[in-house]
């Protein structure tokens, strides 16, 4: 499962985050940043989100806490892109607070190489 396919995009400088498909795709060859933060809604489930690169899995975050009702994670890195790279988030398990509403990406290049 993949994100909600109508997201609210609140800066999108340049337009490459692709608000139909939920995919920022990269501009240019670079060192980029990016960070997610997700809510699960229901005790006693696990969620677990990837940040993808292309096809890949980079990072995760998890939260499972199964006596609490809404918990968070977050996650965040720093990755070496090449232009045209794909970064997205993906949903491997469990349900999210409001959908995607209550959750947020954001991603910037750093350094251009």
């Amino acid at each position: 499962r993949e994100w909600d396919s109508n997201p609210r995009v609140l800066v999108n400088v340049g337009n490459h985050f692709d608000s139909k498909r939920s995919v920022f795709k990269a501009p240019r060859r670079g060192i980029y940043s990016f960070c997610f933060h997700v809510v699960k809604v229901y005790n006693r489930q696990t969620i677990q989100v990837n940040l993808m690169q292309n096809e890949y899995p980079v990072i995760s975050a998890f939260a499972g806490d199964q006596d609490v009702t809404r918990e968070a994670a977050s996650n965040g890195v720093l990755l070496h892109l090449e232009r045209e790279d794909r970064v997205y988030l993906k949903l491997e398990r469990g349900t999210l607070m409001g959908g995607w509403k209550y959750s947020t990406f954001s991603g910037f290049l750093v350094f251009p190489l």
